[in-house]
């Protein structure tokens, strides 16, 4: 599984209107209550269950898997740093799994078995919801090898979505969509960060190429839908 450590460090995926509007979207999808509990697989600094527990206040504190430990997390929220297969082999039981662009950092075979211990691992009337980037019509801002090398994962994302229907069976599909405006300086800053999986293996002088690319092709200030599939399984 690849180490993806920037794609929430300062970036609109980590701004407060983000988590919100991603929040009141999730909370659509599975009415929350006090006794609820959750999982986020793949949560990175954290910041979506932390922000439900901040407004929820849970009796038991939802809980963050990564394979990267970050620093200063919250403590309204209980942290591991585990992958998620040996963790959800133990026996224990969740209203709300999460798994937020995290699933095609697996490969097929082990995301065939997170799927099977994520369903086993939902409480009656547990929901699981699994967010992708929308594969078709994607705005995201790309330079010329950037967007080759998204074309790819995406068409491989259409694979993993057939796995996951075939899988789960019975899923919902929706969409969530956020209006990103940022600075052009900010976003060349998250493309040298590496904030997305298709950049982690480029050579450092492609990423430079790349940054010159974006400061040709776009205004100061860019704008563009940000949009994710969501698909939904109830238990």
């Amino acid at each position: 599984m690849k180490n993806l450590k920037n794609w929430d460090d300062n970036t609109w995926l980590s701004s407060k209107k983000y988590i919100k509007d991603f929040c009141a979207f999730v909370e659509n999808k599975k009415k929350l209550k006090k006794d609820t509990k959750i999982l986020d697989i793949g949560c990175g600094r954290a910041r979506i269950i932390s922000r439900l527990a901040a407004k929820y206040n849970f009796k038991v504190r939802p809980t963050g898997i990564d394979i990267i430990k970050h620093k200063n997390l919250d403590n309204n929220i209980k942290f591991i740093n585990i992958s998620a297969l040996k963790f959800l082999k133990r026996t224990r039981k969740f209203d709300l799994i999460l798994i937020k662009q995290a699933i095609h950092l697996m490969s097929k075979k082990n995301q065939t078995i997170l799927l099977k211990l994520c369903k086993n691992s939902l409480s009656d009337k547990g929901k699981l919801l699994i967010f992708s980037l929308k594969t078709k019509n994607n705005q995201i801002p790309v330079f010329k090898l950037f967007k080759k090398k998204l074309n790819i994962s995406l068409k491989k994302d259409e694979k993993i979505f057939l796995n996951i229907k075939k899988i789960l069976k019975n899923v919902k599909i929706s969409n969530f969509d956020f209006k990103v405006s940022l600075k052009r300086s900010d976003y060349i800053k998250m493309i040298k960060k590496r904030y997305i999986s298709c950049l982690l293996k480029m050579k450092q002088s492609e990423i430079n190429s790349g940054a010159d690319e974006i400061k040709l092709k776009y205004k100061n200030q860019i704008k563009f839908i940000d949009s994710l599939i969501c698909i939904t399984f109830t238990k």
